[in-house]
């Protein structure tokens, strides 16, 4: 599935849930069902610097698609980390670098998080493109 599918599902989905903060309750819920990451994963290197939580992203090129795993210390860092990362996940490279997440916009999510938990947002969607553009050139 593209992500403009994904997209539209994810879309759909969430606008079933009549209420912004019952939305991000979801984002919640979303993340207490990822798997934990390794701890020997939590390495600098995939932390996502500019977020107040800390969160890392573990990204995988392997047979022309990129995949995304995270975990983070805040909840709905993590749910939305999660949501983010299971969205790009089997992906080619350009369909990704192509994509912003502005549906989180859509949705109404950006617009319930703080400006800082929104520069975290920010933060996550340019390291998952830095990777995909890092894979295109491979």
């Amino acid at each position: 599935m593209g992500l403009s599918e994904k997209q539209d599902n994810l879309v759909e989905e969430l606008q079933l849930i009549p209420d912004a903060y019952e939305r991000l309750g979801y984002l919640v819920e979303y993340g207490k069902n990822l798997p934990a990451l390794d701890a020997s994963l939590k390495l600098d290197n995939f932390k996502i610097e500019g977020c107040l939580s800390q969160l890392w992203i573990i990204p995988k090129f392997e047979d022309g698609k990129c995949s995304f795993r995270s975990e983070s210390d805040s909840a709905i860092v993590h749910g939305i980390a999660g949501l983010l990362c299971d969205f790009y996940s089997d992906q080619p490279p350009e369909e990704i670098s192509a994509n912003n997440a502005s549906f989180l916009s859509e949705v109404g999510i950006n617009q319930h998080l703080s400006p800082n938990r929104r520069n975290g947002l920010s933060k996550i969607v340019e390291s998952i493109q830095r990777f995909a553009a890092s894979c295109e050139k491979a």
